[in-house]
């Protein structure tokens, strides 16, 4: 089964820069788990060319998995994220399909 995270950057703070001081740290996280990631990345800011959220995709059979997947992130640590929302995701159709 598949999760996704939908990962929605804090209003009250500069994300830019905590995404930039963090992002070595959090590229090695998701190399580590590439064997539970099926897609990961940011979501741009329409208008612009700085990201707001994040997206991920986990391949994981529960929402605890994802969830402790996510804690673990270190732009998850680095308080980045103000709102997170965990959604279970059946793929249906599209060239990740077939």
């Amino acid at each position: 089964m598949a999760w996704v995270a939908l990962c929605t950057d804090r209003a009250d703070a500069d994300t830019g820069a905590l995404r930039a001081a963090h992002r070595d740290a959090h590229f090695a996280y998701v190399e580590s788990i590439l064997d539970r990631v099926l897609a990961a990345g940011p979501l741009a800011e329409p208008g612009s060319a700085g990201f707001r959220a994040s997206l991920f995709v986990y391949d994981v059979a529960t929402e605890a998995e994802a969830r402790a997947l996510l804690l673990a992130d270190p732009y998850h640590a680095a308080g980045i994220y103000g709102r997170v929302e965990f959604h279970p995701w059946w793929p249906a159709a599209g060239r990740w399909v077939g």
